[in-house]
Parts: structure tokens; C-alpha cells; sequence
């Protein structure tokens, strides 16, 4: 059954791959249209603006105000991607050192815990509350049993079924739910730097009165 579950997690990781590429695509070409106005600026320096000084939180209002959750989505999102390394280990059959066992337990506890903050917080919070639908809440505690699997394998081996399976459950469900903007967010942001710096708003200019 754990060989059987194994293969399960990689076929559904190509899977949600191909699915993930043929969306892209998909949008790419259903959205894309000739640009007519005469170029202000260059729009590889708006994707390194996207990709660099924009992504700092006083560059981006709604971070700016909300910096707890910023930050928690930031160590959450470390914590995804440590336990992603972790199953990856599990399916190459590598043996990790100790060192290296301790901090990816680290990053997996704090990614857990501001994971169901985070749940928490669109739970009881009334305005959060009624902005969600059912694929926020379903995406968030999706991705939470993924880390609390992942994490608690490697105290208790027997659970390892039951990992690979959240993990194959996970990776079925990404091209389908909001948990796709991991793979979105970086396709969005090329298509934002370079419109904008194409137009030459971005990067943006050092405004006088904050020097």
C-alpha cells in the first residue's frame, strides 16, 4: 500500500503540473492582445521591480497595514515548501543529517502554526469572514494537514501512509483551488512588472518628499 500510495504522490505531481502549465497557457493566450501605445519604459525593469523592491511591504498598502499577516504568510509559505522538501526525501529514499532534519522541523512547526492562525483569522474575523468562500477554508486546512503530517512522520514512521495520501490529495487539488496561486503568483507578477514597466510607471519614482 505504501509503494502504491507513492506512485499516487508522483503521478499526481505531473499531474498538477501539466494541469498547471495548461492553465497558464490558456490564459496567456486567451488574454493576450496588441499593444498599440508607444512604449515609456522597459518592461524587463518592471518584472525586477515586481520581483525585487515590490515585494517589500511598504511598497504594497495592503501589506503595510496588515504586517503581522504579511509576515505570517511569508513563514507559512516557508514552512509548505520545507515540508514539499521533506516528501521529496521520503520519495528519493534520501537520508537527511540531523542538522538538516532540525531545521526543516523548525520551518514546518512555524509554517503550521501561522497556518491555522491565519485560519483562524478569516474564521472569526467578520469582514474576512464574509469575503470567503468555501475554497479558502478548504485550501487552508488542506495545506495544514499536509504540515502537521509531514511533521508528524517523522515521530511517528507509522503515519507515513497517511502523509503520502494528504500529499496526493493536495497535489490533485492545487489546479483546481486557490492553493494554484503558488504557481500563478509568479506568472502574475511577470505580466504586472512588464505591463506596467513597459508603460513606464514602474519601477516606481523616489517621491521627493519622503527623501
Amino acid at each position: 500500500m505504501l509503494e502504491i500510495l507513492k506512485l499516487g504522490v508522483i503521478l499526481a505531481f505531473f499531474i498538477s503540473f501539466i494541469s498547471l502549465c495548461y492553465l497558464i497557457m490558456k490564459t496567456y493566450y486567451s488574454q493576450k492582445r496588441i499593444l498599440h501605445s508607444k512604449p515609456r519604459g522597459k518592461g524587463l525593469r518592471g518584472v525586477m521591480y515586481a520581483f525585487g523592491r515590490g515585494m517589500v511591504p511598504w511598497e504594497k498598502e495592503s501589506a503595510a497595514r496588515h504586517l503581522p499577516t504579511y509576515l505570517a504568510g511569508i513563514i507559512y509559505h516557508i514552512g509548505i515548501f520545507a515540508a514539499f522538501f521533506y516528501l521529496a526525501s521520503l520519495l528519493v529514499r534520501l537520508t537527511l543529517n540531523p542538522g538538516i532534519m532540525l531545521a526543516l522541523r523548525v520551518f514546518i512547526s512555524a509554517g503550521l502554526i501561522c497556518g491555522l492562525g491565519l485560519l483562524v483569522k478569516r474564521t472569526v474575523k467578520t469582514q474576512l469572514r464574509e469575503i470567503s468562500c468555501p475554497d479558502d477554508f478548504a485550501s487552508n486546512m488542506l495545506v495544514d494537514l499536509f504540515l502537521a503530517l509531514s511533521l508528524a512522520n517523522r515521530f511517528a514512521p507509522g503515519l507515513k501512509p497517511y502523509f503520502f495520501a494528504a500529499a496526493l490529495l493536495m497535489l490533485l487539488y492545487i489546479p483546481v483551488g486557490k492553493i494554484r496561486h503558488c504557481f500563478f503568483f509568479f506568472y502574475s507578477r511577470i505580466l504586472f512588472g512588464s505591463f506596467f514597466g513597459r508603460r513606464g510607471v514602474l519601477p516606481k519614482k523616489e517621491d521627493p518628499s519622503r527623501i
